[in-house]
């Protein structure tokens, strides 16, 4: 990205890798990072908090969160996994209503921030990014319709097989390994609607058929094949 201003450069390198902002063309991302802040996130700290104002649309420009949602009761449930180009604050950035989860980093992050006012003067300056965010919206819904479908029609090791197969191929470390420090069984389980010890339980019958190791926190895909099959893929 050497057209790029050294002092944005590495923020407008990775804007331009996602879809929502490729729409804007070099100037128009270079505009785009000056208008935004970028921050840097230790592991195991909060970005935002469940019931914040929405006030901001952020990129992960680096690292890995977890989204969590809190009851009234002080229970919490991992939603969903996010790593670098993810972003985050849609729902609350469009309807101006509070934050609905909070965004909790797995491993250190480093995330850009961009105002809501800026983010909708940049839909009325170019059309383009404004069928990109719905474009986007979509994929959310659809997502959310996949995960019901699977509590419906896949067993726990289905659903288990699955999360694994995402996992790897999108936050993983390596070829079939998912090294999820943050992330614990409790955290999987909540991901596919599950307890944390039916969780375990499907763990050790993936390794016992020589589907999975696990070694502590980290998880290693030993027949891919197989978890694609097992979970209806």
């Amino acid at each position: 990205m050497s057209g790029f201003p050294r002092d944005i450069q590495p923020v407008a390198a990775v804007l331009a890798e996602i879809p929502l902002f490729r729409v804007l063309g070099e100037s128009g991302i270079e505009t785009t990072a000056r208008a935004g802040l970028s921050r840097r996130y230790r592991s195991g700290q909060i970005i935002c908090h469940q019931g914040d104002p929405g006030e901001s649309f952020y990129v992960l420009l680096d690292g890995l969160v977890k989204v969590v949602f809190t009851t009234e009761h002080g229970d919490e449930i991992v939603l969903n996994m996010l790593g670098r180009g993810d972003t985050f604050g849609e729902m609350a950035l469009l309807d101006g209503s509070p934050r609905s989860a909070s965004i909790v980093t797995v491993r250190p992050a480093w995330a850009f921030v961009l105002p809501r006012a800026r983010l909708l003067e940049l839909m009325r300056e170019h059309p383009g990014l404004a069928d990109e965010f719905l474009r986007m919206l979509g994929h959310m819904v659809r997502r959310l319709t996949d995960q019901a479908a699977d509590l419906a029609f896949l067993d726990l090791g289905g659903r288990l097989a699955k999360l694994l197969l995402q996992l790897a191929d999108k936050h993983g470390q390596a070829d079939g390994v998912v090294d999820l420090p943050g992330l614990t069984q409790s955290d999987l389980a909540a991901l596919i609607g599950a307890s944390r010890p039916a969780v375990n339980r499907a763990l050790q019958s993936l390794v016992a058929r020589g589907l999975i190791a696990v070694e502590g926190r980290t998880i290693t895909l030993l027949d891919v094949a197989a978890l694609r099959k097992r979970g209806g893929l």
